[in-house]
Order: C-alpha cells, then sequence, then structure tokens
C-alpha cells in the first residue's frame, strides 16, 4: 500500500464534493459516495509514497500556520487510458497552493525511505480531488451532462491528515504545543 499526506476542506467544501459524488451515483456513474469507509472523505494529496514513517507527523505540524488556504476547484479532468478513467476536479494551482506543496513534500522525504512517488514530485503533482474511479468511457457523456461537474466552486483547505494505507489509518496533522 501507500502512504500520503491529505489537505482537508472545510466543512462547506466537503459538502460540495460529496454532492457531486452523490449526483454522479444517482445518474448511474460508481463514485466515491459508494465508498463507506468512515476515512473517505474529500482530499487533495499533497505527497504519497511507499512508506513514510510515523515522525512525519510531528514535522508537518508547522505547515498548519499556512492554512486555510483558499482556491477554486475548477474544471473536470480525466486520467488514465483504455476502456475507463478517473474523473477528478481540477483543484486550480495558485502560487500559495504550489508553494506549500512543495514544502510538504521536502518535509516529507526524510520520512519517506524509498522516496516520494514521482508523479508527487514539485512540478509534476496535479492537485485534484478524485470524483469516481474506473468509469467506462461510454459515461463519459452522461458525466459531462452533469451541471454540478462544470461549475467553479469555492474552497478551504483547512486541516492535513497521514494516511497509512498499510494500516488503513488516518493520523490528524496538529499543531505542535
Amino acid at each position: 500500500m501507500v502512504h500520503s499526506v491529505e489537505l482537508l476542506f472545510d466543512a462547506g467544501t466537503e459538502a460540495a464534493v460529496r454532492e457531486m459524488w452523490e449526483e454522479l451515483s444517482q445518474a448511474g456513474i460508481r463514485s466515491m459516495a459508494g465508498h463507506r469507509s468512515p476515512t473517505n472523505r474529500p482530499h487533495v494529496t499533497l505527497t504519497v509514497a511507499e512508506d513514510m514513517d510515523g515522525a512525519v507527523d510531528r514535522a508537518l505540524a508547522d505547515v498548519l500556520a499556512r492554512l486555510p488556504l483558499h482556491g477554486v476547484l475548477g474544471a473536470p479532468m480525466l486520467f488514465g487510458a483504455g476502456r475507463a478513467v478517473t474523473l477528478v476536479r481540477l483543484l486550480v494551482p495558485s502560487v500559495e497552493l504550489l508553494s506549500l506543496q512543495a514544502d510538504v513534500y521536502r518535509t516529507c522525504l526524510p520520512h519517506m525511505p524509498k522516496g516520494a512517488l514521482p508523479h508527487a514530485d514539485p512540478g509534476r503533482w496535479t492537485p485534484h480531488v478524485t470524483l469516481a474511479r474506473r468509469v467506462p468511457v461510454d459515461q463519459l457523456p452522461a458525466v459531462f451532462a452533469l451541471r454540478p461537474l462544470t461549475r467553479d466552486i469555492p474552497v478551504a483547505a483547512v486541516g492535513l491528515r497521514h494516511w497509512d494505507g498499510d494500516e488503513r489509518v488516518e493520523h490528524a496533522i496538529t499543531r505542535a504545543g
């Protein structure tokens, strides 16, 4: 499995994303709404690695001073190729967001024995919120007909978590002190 550090949203943003998940589900598209784990929540992955030691949580505490971070969920995008794709919404990259991601990446590196996965490298990272995985391409016309997927949504990122995919546990990053 993998470990990741994720940017979390305020209640309003989280509700807006969950509404998109539900709208997709009601249209017959298997969305993240169907993932019933209590840790399943809208987020933006800032960095990801095969392994991260637990000390990363404390190392990231100072990053919280840079939150809240305001932005916009913009265009829908597709990752992958073939008969099924992943549907996401772009978190429009701002100078503040890109700087935050680069700082999180650098802070985490000493805690990732094998380094980060390449798509998390600053300059290669695409900020996004996942809406649905394994969407058959023949369902894409129905996806893009849904109005909530095509309108910009103001967002506020307010927290961080470390997701331990091996143990399937989330660790909230909290301020030191």
